[in-house]
C-alpha cells in the first residue's frame, strides 16, 4: 500500500517512474496512431440515432462519432484516442475531418439532420472554418440540418470564445448541444449566456437511475434548467426499456443508446434502403 501512494504521488508531481514512462509511452503510440490516420485519411463517422421520446417515435437526428482505424485497419472509438490528443495540432484536425465527413453525408442525403462533435479549441482554427465555409458554398441550407455538439468542460475553457462563436454561426442555421450537462464544469452565469439549443444530459446520471433514487432527482433538476431556458432536452447511455419509460415519464424530449442502436460505422439510413446488404 505505502508502495502504491508513493508511486501515485511520483505520478502526481510528474517524476519519471516506471508507470509514469509506460503511461508516456502509450499516450505517445496513440498520438502517433491518430495523427497516421489523419495524415492518410483512414477515418470515418460512426452514426448513432438520436430517438424522439413521443410519438411518432422517429429518429430526430443522428449523432456522428469520428473513429480512426489504426495500422491494423482496426477501427479505434474516440474515447480511446481524444483525451490523449484533445489539445494537440491533431485534435483540431480530427474536428476538422469530422465536420467535412459530416457536411459531406447532409450534402448527400437532403433529408438527414446530423450533429458532429467540436472541442472549443478548434474556435478560431482556420481549416475547421475554411472546412465550414467551403461546404455552405455548395449548399447554403445545409446549416440547418447541423448540429454542433460542444461538451460542457470544453466550453468552459474559453466560455466567451464560446459565446461569440455560437452568435457568429447561428444566421447559418446551425443549431448547438451542450453535451455532457450536469458533469459540473459549467457555471450557471455562462449558461444563461449561451445560446446552446439543446443539452445532452450526462450519461453518469442516466446510467445510475437503477441504483441510486437521488439520479432521478438529479435529471429532473437539469431538465427544469433545460426547460427554464426552452432547450431540447436528450438523455444518452440509455441501454434499457426501464430508463427509457423513466426518463420519458421525467419530462426528456429524445433519447440516445445502446437500446435503439449501437454507433455504426454502415449508415443506418443505407441499411434500410432496398438492395442494399445488410451487416
Amino acid at each position: 500500500m505505502r508502495k502504491r501512494r508513493k508511486e501515485m504521488q511520483a505520478r502526481a508531481e510528474g517524476v519519471d517512474t516506471p508507470l509514469n514512462a509506460a503511461m508516456a509511452s502509450r499516450q505517445a503510440d496513440t498520438l502517433k496512431m491518430a495523427t497516421e490516420a489523419v495524415k492518410h485519411r483512414q477515418c470515418v463517422l460512426a452514426y448513432q440515432p438520436v430517438m424522439q421520446a413521443r410519438a411518432p417515435h422517429g429518429v430526430a437526428f443522428y449523432e456522428g462519432l469520428i473513429r480512426v482505424l489504426d495500422e491494423t485497419g482496426r477501427i479505434i472509438p474516440a474515447r480511446h484516442f481524444m483525451p490523449v490528443v484533445e489539445s494537440s495540432e491533431t485534435g483540431r484536425e480530427l474536428d476538422c475531418v469530422a465536420l467535412a465527413l459530416g457536411l459531406r453525408a447532409l450534402l448527400e442525403r437532403p433529408e438527414l439532420r446530423l450533429s458532429i462533435n467540436m472541442s472549443a479549441r478548434s474556435i478560431g482554427y482556420r481549416r475547421w472554418m475554411a472546412v465550414l465555409k467551403r461546404y455552405l458554398r455548395m449548399d447554403p441550407s445545409l446549416g440547418e440540418r447541423l448540429i454542433l455538439e460542444i461538451s460542457e468542460s470544453s466550453a468552459m475553457t474559453v466560455p466567451e470564445l464560446v459565446t461569440d462563436f455560437m452568435d457568429q454561426l447561428q444566421p447559418h442555421g446551425i443549431a448547438f448541444a451542450l453535451d455532457d450537462f450536469g458533469s459540473g464544469a459549467l457555471k450557471p452565469r455562462h449558461f444563461r449566456d449561451f445560446y446552446f439549443d439543446a443539452v445532452k444530459i450526462d450519461g453518469q446520471f442516466v446510467r445510475g437511475l437503477g441504483e441510486n433514487p437521488d439520479n432521478l432527482s438529479l435529471v429532473r433538476a437539469l431538465l427544469a434548467m433545460a426547460r427554464e431556458f426552452d432547450m431540447l432536452a436528450v438523455a444518452v447511455s440509455v441501454e434499457t426499456q426501464a430508463q427509457a419509460e423513466t426518463l420519458v415519464a421525467a419530462g426528456v424530449d429524445c433519447l440516445q443508446g445502446y437500446l435503439f442502436g449501437a454507433p455504426s460505422v454502415r449508415p443506418p439510413w443505407e441499411e434500410a434502403e432496398p438492395g442494399k446488404r445488410r451487416a
